[in-house]
């Protein structure tokens, strides 16, 4: 006899990304609870490219990406932006660039949330964290797991990123090795931890690596909508279940007797609220749906970090890794080094240097930056002196999303430096295209709406252009821009850079704040500090989608933290 397929679950999680991996894995922890987890995606293990990390860039364009278009951006003069996102189990956790850059505690501060504090949600990303120490690298022991899932290590330079080392502290950025991982430091440069572990990419799926029978995971699972029991007493509305479209095409109810806790992502998260009901009251009539809360912060508050590639030709051969990736057969022989020893230069993600600074000094002259409102003790853009109006990164070699096709022949090497805007004031949005969950929502990022956005950035590409021209270490390994026919290294004034910022500025994958946590005084919150959300009771949001704003750093290790409370509150009965 054939055991009936279960319909009914203690808990269901939908969206087997990075948090929503952390949750079903947290609560499948209680033995006596069935805990389901569904993902829209494959296996992450038929799927090499999250495995190996130099491979991430080959999931997108693929059945494994989202396949998110943005609508056209003015500030972007016109442009669409793809804003690739994992479409399988560990989701965005594995076509990341792997670095753990989580902020500063004061970005968790300024939430003014009970139990979301820069020092709670460091004990959350610590929990996550199994580090494993170089001898190379100096890390703060205190701020650092050692017995979590998820593992995480330094990763050793190329000469080209020890010579950007050498080129930041020259301009004025002190090296302080692991202020990535201690989060009091707002002004410098050092080393990023990322989340590989000999030679192979760590994920979220680390988590579920022996779960117990507790816990039942679908993939190539849809997830369409929440079912609603409204008749349980008075105005209360509870989640009861969930419409998905299985592997087959057909529609199932699955039903959940405590909760449903929806981890769709920034983009997929509203999505599913919005078909599910719960939204602003406008968009679901204009779709026919029958409106069951009329919350309007679904969907609203889009947030992401704007960067700019600019990648520079060296005069010198051996510094980059582009030797081992471009001329023929070279990404061959890497692939085989990888496959046979999960060594070279698909074991790593291509980020060398990284710095935080802030900016006030450099934009005194500027009179939109002086003329701007601004709340005491905070600049323009919201910050306090504690946190960083930019980051700096850099890559090891040519290469980045398909647009970037100019790729180094001939013996020629190339690097980049990214400025990536932090705290930016333009905020976008996510509503529905059709009720048909297969059908991509509609992503207006409006990305550079705001010009002081437009401003700081602008100002960010010109100091990053200065530190490679004119900072120690590289000055003299410089022969221009890449490619050739760029001149952006002559570009000098501010004005000069917002053109060029306004035709190449991109994503960096870190959308944010489409469901967000907030007070109730606060009228576009969609859920409370336990991340339910509000108006209906059995249904919780876990994923970066809650974020009130955005960390000044990457968003990987929030989504862990993220993952980690929401387990917390759960099984503390909150």
């Amino acid at each position: 006899t054939t055991t009936p397929e279960t319909t009914e679950y203690d808990y269901i999680i939908c969206g087997g990304g990075t948090a929503g991996s952390v949750v079903a894995a947290r609560l499948a922890e209680l033995r006596d609870v069935s805990v389901l987890l569904i993902e829209a995606g494959q296996h992450n293990s038929l799927l090499e490219n999250t495995q190996m990390v130099g491979g991430c860039f080959k999931n997108f364009d693929t059945d494994a990406d989202w396949n998110i278009v943005t609508e056209p951006n003015p500030g972007l003069d016109g442009r669409r932006v793809k804003a690739s996102r994992g479409r399988f189990l560990s989701g965005s956790s594995g076509c990341n660039g792997t670095l753990s850059i989580r902020g500063t505690k004061q970005d968790y501060d300024d939430w003014q949330l009970p139990g979301w504090s820069g020092d709670d949600v460091w004990r959350c990303i610590e929990k996550a964290e199994n580090y494993h120490p170089s001898d190379w690298m100096k890390h703060n022991p205190k701020a650092h797991g050692a017995s979590g899932p998820l593992d995480t290590e330094p990763y050793p330079l190329a000469p080209i990123s020890n010579m950007m080392m050498d080129s930041f502290i020259s301009k004025g950025l002190p090296l302080d090795p692991d202020m990535f991982s201690t989060g009091d430091n707002p002004h410098g440069c050092g080393h990023v931890v990322r989340t590989t572990y000999q030679g192979l990419r760590a994920t979220a799926a680390n988590y579920l690596v022996g779960a117990g029978e507790n816990l039942t995971l679908k993939t190539e699972t849809l997830v369409d909508r929440v079912i609603f029991d409204k008749n349980i007493g008075g105005d209360e509305i509870k989640a009861t279940g969930v419409e998905v479209i299985d592997s087959d095409g057909k529609m199932r109810t699955l039903a959940a007797r405590r909760e449903i806790i929806i981890s769709g992502g920034a983009y997929c998260s509203p999505a599913i609220l919005l078909r599910s009901g719960v939204g602003p009251k406008a968009e679901l009539d204009d779709l026919g749906i029958e409106v069951l809360v009329d919350s309007p912060g679904v969907g609203k508050n889009l947030m992401d970090h704007l960067i700019v590639f600019l990648f520079y030709e060296l005069n010198k051969p051996g510094l980059t890794l582009d030797d081992q990736l471009y001329p023929p057969g070279a990404l061959e022989a890497s692939y085989k080094l990888w496959k046979e020893h999960k060594k070279g230069p698909l074991s790593a993600s291509p980020f060398g240097a990284f710095a935080y600074t802030r900016l006030d000094e450099r934009l005194s002259d500027s009179a939109l930056w002086q003329s701007a409102p601004r709340l005491s003790g905070r600049d323009p853009m919201g910050l306090t002196s504690k946190q960083p109006n930019i980051e700096l990164l850099t890559t090891e070699c040519y290469g980045g999303p398909k647009q970037f096709v100019d790729f180094p022949h001939d013996g020629k090497s190339c690097f980049s430096i990214i400025p990536e805007l932090f705290s930016s004031r333009s905020r976008g949005s996510v509503r529905l295209r059709s009720i048909d969950p297969s059908v991509n929502p509609v992503v207006e990022h409006n990305y550079l709406s705001d010009p002081l956005d437009l401003e700081v950035l602008a100002e960010a590409c010109r100091l990053g252009n200065e530190i490679v021209t004119e900072g120690s270490g590289t000055r003299d390994a410089v022969s221009g821009s890449w490619p050739a026919s760029a001149a952006h290294h002559s570009l000098r004034t501010r004005d000069d850079w917002k053109t060029f910022v306004k035709k190449n500025a991109t994503t960096c994958y870190h959308p944010g704040g489409t469901c967000k946590m907030g007070k109730a005084a606060d009228p576009l919150a969609v859920l409370d500090e336990r991340l339910k959300v509000l108006g209906v009771k059995g249904l919780r949001v876990a994923d970066t989608s809650v974020m009130p704003t955005l960390n000044q750093g990457h968003p990987q290790m929030a989504a862990y933290a993220i993952g980690e409370r929401c387990a917390e509150i759960i099984k503390q009965g909150m």
